[in-house]
């Protein structure tokens, strides 16, 4: 069974059905976390809480881990390295990343004179490319798992 990134996980609901008690207490209205599931199932589409919980996964998988190698392209220089941060954005598509080099990449486009960083953030889609674009047509940031 595949899900795609705007598939709610089992947690998800959860949270909702938790966030829909605490609505209806301060209005003065007792509801159980049971109740509140439920409610939160239909307004999903599903039956009831139990045909929910068993189509939903655990939690959404994201391709881009804390801790995981990665290597590709900073403005078209070749690195290895770490990502040491990973949120995924309001859009669902697209995570921003903090990436420790494993050797500091030279981002000036002469070799004149050096322009070094060991660390760097960068926004990436799902295969890893940034949307932003350099002068020459290719992307600031192409990620890739090592």
């Amino acid at each position: 069974m595949s899900f795609s990134l705007d598939t709610p996980s089992a947690q998800t609901l959860k949270s909702e059905a938790k966030a829909l008690r605490l609505q209806r207490a301060d209005a003065g209205e007792t509801l159980s976390h049971g109740a509140a599931l439920e409610v939160v199932a239909r307004s999903h589409g599903y039956r009831d809480w139990n045909t929910a919980r068993a189509a939903l996964p655990d939690r959404i998988v994201s391709p881009w881990q804390v801790g995981m190698r990665v290597s590709g392209l900073y403005l078209d220089q070749p690195f290895t390295g770490m990502l040491i941060g990973v949120q995924m954005l309001s859009d669902m598509a697209t995570y921003k990343v903090t990436i420790n080099f494993d050797e500091p990449v030279n981002v000036t486009p002469t070799f004149m004179f050096a322009a070094l960083r060991q660390r760097v953030v960068s926004t990436v889609d799902l295969r890893g490319v940034s949307s932003a674009m350099r002068g020459n047509g290719n992307p600031q940031m192409v990620l890739r798992r090592a």
